[in-house]
This record gives structure tokens, C-alpha cells and sequence, in this order.
């Protein structure tokens, strides 16, 4: 739980387990719902691995050793671009799962429900429920230090799952309690109805992940970072008495990309190579976020051509 990389393989190991579980005892007791709850987590787990293999190839790329270095030449502008990717894929296709899930729930309520053996879906829902918001809460409490994405997004699918699994265990014990009472003809409603109830509800999430994803990787730039940029350069043009710049700004999956060309009068005298590049260093120091994941391009031009 130190690693991007063990928390990911981790994940896909019990998405696994679990999606097996739910299609298992899903056909036992001919919950729709349940086997939806497998195949969801099928579909996460092979957007995990997919991650997985992302993120490996970020730690490589931004890491030393021989390896890497092949890795750089071959790759001279890393794998950050494949993030935003993997993260639009993802969301579209649990939002293909979900809409195929509340078709046929809707689909099974018109045709009066369908009946099922409570039991063996009480059990699967109540060990879904605690693995699921266990692993999530593992999940928060491990990316306070790692900060990804990646895991994140796992994270928030892990309570998404747990919240499905806890909505099917008080839907199937309030069916369970209803054999024999005056309510008895709702039992075959129950199923359909909690799944159409629970894609209604979840569907939004990974839109919300596609969108971001998106803006990702058409290279839509962030208002918040473009502003402290722009601070930066600012300051630093009225300071040295250069006529102006012009700063690029975007934000591709955790990597920072940031261009600034700065406009040096013509008539300027000559500066060593060492003070251009002390000035690189303060600026980059004022715009922050050092460190792998940050593309920074600094430039100094007096033809205002080269800035565009």
C-alpha cells in the first residue's frame, strides 16, 4: 500500500474475487442486479490493469537506470498523454454497462419483476459491502501520501461498488422480511428496482470522469494554474524590464506542462548563459510543483515571432 503501482494490483486482485463472487452467486439467485455488480467489477478491474500498466510506465519513464533511459530515448515525451486515455476509456465504459443494466431493469419492471432466492443474495451483498468500503477507505488513507489520480479514481470506484452492494443488502433484507406479509407481491419488484435505482444514481460519476478526461486531452487550459502563471511572469517581465510574454499552460493527466517566452529588448546588452539560467531557476522556483511530472520550457527572445 506504499506504491501507486501495489495499491492498483491489489485493487484488480479483489475486483476479481468479488466479480467472480457476484456472477456466481448472481445466477444462484437470479439477481440481475448482482450479476451487474460482477460484470461492473470486471470492467473496473480491466481498467485497473490498464492503469496499472500506465502508471508503471510513468515511475519508468521519470525514474533512473539503464531501462529508463531506453525507455526516454525511445519515448522523448513520456507516457503522461496515455492518463487522461485510460481515465476517458474508463468512464465510458462503465457508462456503457450502466445504461445496458438500467435497460433491462426497466425492461424486467414492465414485465412484472422475476423472483429470486433471497439468501444467497443477502450473503454476496453483505461481504461485497464491507470488502468494498475497506478497501476504499485503505485506498484514501494511502493517497494522502501518494497523490495519483489513478488511485483515486479506484478509490471513489471502490465506495461506488460499496454503496451499490450496500443498497442491494437493505433492498434484498427488506425483500427477505417481506415473505409471507401483506407486501409479498413486491418481492419479484425488488431486483429490478434497486438496479435501475442504483444505474440512475451512478451513472453521473464517470461522466464527471470523462469530462476531465477530456479536457485532459484536448489540452484545455486550467484557469487556476493559467492565473498563477500569468502572476509569475508578471512580475518577473516589470522586475528585469523585458517587454513582455507569452505563457502556455496545460494539465495532461498529473503532468504539469507549462511554456513561457519572455520579449528581450533588441538593444539589450549581452548576458552570460549563467544569468539567463539563474533567472530560469528563480522563475521556475516562483511557479512551483518541481519535480517529474513537470514539463517547463523557459525562453528568451527579443523576436516576438518565436513566442507565437
Amino acid at each position: 500500500m506504499a506504491s501507486e503501482q501495489g495499491i492498483l494490483r491489489l485493487s484488480i486482485a479483489v475486483t476479481l474475487l468479488l466479480a467472480g463472487g457476484g456472477i456466481l452467486f448472481g445466477l444462484l439467485s437470479g439477481s440481475f442486479s448482482i450479476v451487474f455488480d460482477g460484470v461492473y467489477s470486471l470492467a473496473d478491474a480491466s481498467m485497473s490493469a490498464l492503469a496499472l500498466i500506465v502508471a508503471t510506465l510513468i515511475s519508468k519513464h521519470t525514474s533512473t537506470g539503464e531501462s529508463s533511459r531506453r525507455l526516454a530515448e525511445r519515448f522523448n515525451m513520456g507516457f503522461w498523454h496515455l492518463e487522461p486515455m485510460v481515465l476517458a476509456l474508463n468512464g465510458t465504459l462503465l457508462c456503457g454497462v450502466t445504461l445496458y443494466a438500467l435497460i433491462n431493469a426497466l425492461g424486467s419492471l414492465l414485465a412484472g419483476g422475476k423472483s429470486l432466492d433471497f439468501g444467497f443474495a443477502i450473503i454476496y451483498a453483505l461481504v461485497a459491502t464491507i470488502a468494498c468500503f475497506s478497501l476504499a477507505i485503505l485506498e484514501f488513507r494511502a493517497n494522502r501520501a501518494i497523490r495519483s489520480d489513478f488511485v483515486a479514481l479506484d478509490a471513489k470506484a471502490w465506495v461506488m461498488s460499496g454503496s451499490i452492494s450496500l443498497a442491494l443488502l437493505i433492498a434484498f433484507l427488506l425483500g427477505e422480511l417481506s415473505a409471507g406479509t401483506a407486501y409479498a407481491w413486491l418481492a419479484p419488484y425488488v431486483d429490478p428496482a434497486v438496479l435501475a435505482i442504483i444505474c440512475v444514481v451512478i451513472l453521473p460519476l464517470p461522466l464527471l470522469t470523462i469530462r476531465q478526461a477530456l479536457a485532459d486531452i484536448l489540452l484545455v487550459t486550467p484557469p487556476a494554474l493559467k492565473l498563477h502563471v500569468d502572476e509569475v511572469a508578471e512580475a518577473v517581465v516589470a522586475r528585469e524590464g523585458f517587454l513582455g510574454y507569452e505563457a502556455y499552460v496545460a494539465k495532461v493527466g498529473r503532468a504539469l506542462q507549462v511554456e513561457l517566452y519572455f520579449i528581450v529588448p533588441a538593444d539589450w546588452p549581452a548576458r552570460t548563459l549563467d544569468d539567463w539560467d539563474r533567472l530560469r531557476n528563480a522563475i521556475g522556483e516562483a511557479i512551483g510543483d518541481a519535480g517529474p511530472h513537470r514539463w517547463l520550457t523557459i525562453a528568451f527572445t527579443t523576436d516576438p515571432q518565436w513566442a507565437r
